[in-house]
């Protein structure tokens, strides 16, 4: 068992064993398969959903990371330690945070495809104003995340040269922008959640 928890790879493998085995007891538990039948419209729609939230989980937790830890524990950090963040640890959770932002927005416009209300939500018809939205709200969000916080975090990391001035300045934005997508993934998830439980 240690040997599985060791590697990230064979953990990740290990819980979709584990799913797989949740599966097969609940198929064989409850004598019925057909929640689970490969090809049907349901099932793609399910799946769909399922890698949306598991998406979203990635983008979100680590906009949170970002906006509850490491942002502000940086000042009480030694300046001598600070290149394990910015060097190691910021650019490897940049990487699968903003993968993360373009996995939830592909997934989910596909799940409101396969669901067959996207035009609707996208123009906030009645009924569907909540998940609207809340996928308004994560299209900004998503923007922000590829086209203002990544290009900025590249000069404040280094990743990109740029002047003193510069970098100082691109962190700022960054910085801005990550506060402002935080405050906006509260709304938006709100709407998420709200669409199946609230008639909007």
């Amino acid at each position: 068992m240690g040997a599985i928890f060791q590697s990230l790879s064979r953990t990740v493998i290990a819980g979709f064993v584990l799913l797989g085995i949740f599966i097969a007891i609940a198929g064989v538990g409850t004598g019925s398969w057909n929640w689970i039948a490969v090809g049907e419209k349901g099932w793609w729609m399910f799946l769909f959903r399922w890698f949306h939230v598991l998406s979203g989980v990635m983008w979100i937790g680590l906009l949170w990371y970002f906006n509850f830890v490491q942002t502000p524990s940086m000042p009480k950090i030694p300046d001598e330690q600070k290149p394990a963040i910015s060097k190691v640890i910021a650019p490897t959770a940049l990487f699968w945070f903003r993968w993360g932002a373009m996995s939830t927005i592909v997934t989910g416009l596909i799940l409101a495809t396969l669901n067959g209300y996207i035009g609707q939500a996208l123009s906030l018809q009645k009924g569907y104003a909540a998940i609207g939205l809340g996928m308004w709200l994560g299209a900004i969000m998503w923007f922000n995340v590829w086209f203002i916080i990544w290009p900025n975090q590249k000069k404040a990391l280094g990743i990109v040269q740029v002047s003193p001035e510069e970098k100082a300045a691109a962190a700022k934005r960054a910085g801005f922008t990550s506060r402002l997508n935080t405050m906006l993934s509260i709304p938006m998830l709100f709407c998420m959640v709200a669409q199946q439980n609230i008639s909007l």
